[in-house]
């Protein structure tokens, strides 16, 4: 009988990254002073409306189910920053910060999710379905590894169009067993979708740690059946994020088909707001916080570098705070949606 493979190792946290060189060829990270800027503004931005959105959610004021971002910002702002505004985005229910860094309006995504008619979804689709066409961004879906087809299907479409743009396609570590996945990649890379399958690896499917769940932790391999080419990245580090996703977009802009990133990231609150997260400890949250925060890494890269002072960076927290604070205010004044709502949106016509 042959010897069942050893299952690799995993380090507890991201290897971190160093500094890349600048250079104009994908992948070679070179990024302007103001860009970093923008990264980290970005990233605050999320942080402080997650945290607020979980304040909302402990008074009552968002129902159902409310999953969280906090701590994992560096990855879909670093991905953003690699695609343009005809590029086409869908991710999981975690999907708050997906949003905000597409660009849709703090005052829409709180309003939805408070219920409010002021919403993107029109107060109907809550946490996990927001829509906007005009951002091209695609959900937000319930179901997990539903996104992943869908997303498929938008690189389908892209490539039936005959233009060259790309589908960004989120999900993670609990999704990336999922049947649909592996039918998914198999046709993207049949057809040579242009695809960029991101796998947020924030280590808990719910509260399962991946070693339990994946034969394989090595996520980033799952296309190899399928000839898909795919990387592991320090997900708490904006700049390695973005310069893996330079490469990814670049492959699949080109007509050379999926590439899959597996981002080692990691989420401090639970799984959703209902979680107490009791299936890890204290020291291990910690010390993510402490040694890897995304924030905190580019912070201390923008101060290291002179290009920012505390005082500019204590305006940009106030004015983010500000930002926020409208959007909670503008959905709490919202109205809830007309009960005969109930009846529209349900089905389109050809």
């Amino acid at each position: 009988m042959a010897k069942p493979a050893e299952k690799p190792k995993v380090e507890s946290l991201p290897a971190k990254s160093t500094s890349p060189a600048k250079s104009s060829r994908p992948g070679d990270n070179s990024v302007s002073a103001e860009e970093l800027k923008s990264f980290h503004r970005s990233m605050l931005l999320i942080r402080r409306f997650e945290e607020r959105a979980g304040q909302l959610y402990g008074m009552g004021l968002i129902g159902g189910f409310c999953h969280l971002y906090i701590g994992q910002e560096a990855v879909v702002v670093g991905m953003q920053s690699t695609i343009g505004d005809a590029d086409s985005v869908i991710t999981s229910y975690r999907d708050h910060g997906h949003m905000l860094a597409c660009g849709m309006d703090p005052k829409g995504v709180m309003a939805e999710l408070t219920g409010r008619s002021g919403g993107y979804s029109k107060g109907k689709g809550g946490s996990m379905h927001m829509f906007s066409r005009d951002k091209h961004f695609y959900g937000g879906h319930g179901i997990v590894g539903a996104q992943v087809p869908i997303g498929t299907g938008l690189a389908f479409a892209h490539k039936y169009q005959g233009g060259k743009n790309v589908s960004l396609t989120y999900f993670g570590d609990g999704s990336a067993n999922q049947g649909q996945v592996y039918e998914a990649m198999n046709m993207a890379a049949l057809w040579k979708l242009p695809v960029i399958y991101i796998i947020e690896n924030n280590r808990y499917g719910m509260g399962t740690s991946v070693e339990r769940a994946s034969a394989t932790t090595e996520l980033y391999r799952h296309g190899e059946a399928f000839g898909i080419p795919g990387e592991r990245v320090d997900g708490m580090d904006v700049l390695a994020v973005r310069a893996a996703g330079e490469k990814a977009v670049a492959h699949a802009r080109s007509g050379a088909g999926p590439y899959i990133l597996e981002m080692q990231t990691y989420r401090y609150r639970g799984h959703s707001m209902s979680d107490p997260a009791k299936y890890r400890t204290k020291e291990e949250v910690d010390k993510y916080r402490n040694e890897r925060d995304p924030i905190d890494h580019l912070r201390k890269r923008l101060l290291d570098a002179g290009l920012v002072d505390e005082a500019a960076l204590k305006v940009v927290d106030a004015e983010i705070r500000k930002i926020v604070n409208e959007a909670a205010e503008f959905a709490q004044h919202s109205p809830e949606p007309d009960p005969s709502e109930l009846w529209t949106d349900v089905l389109i016509g050809a």
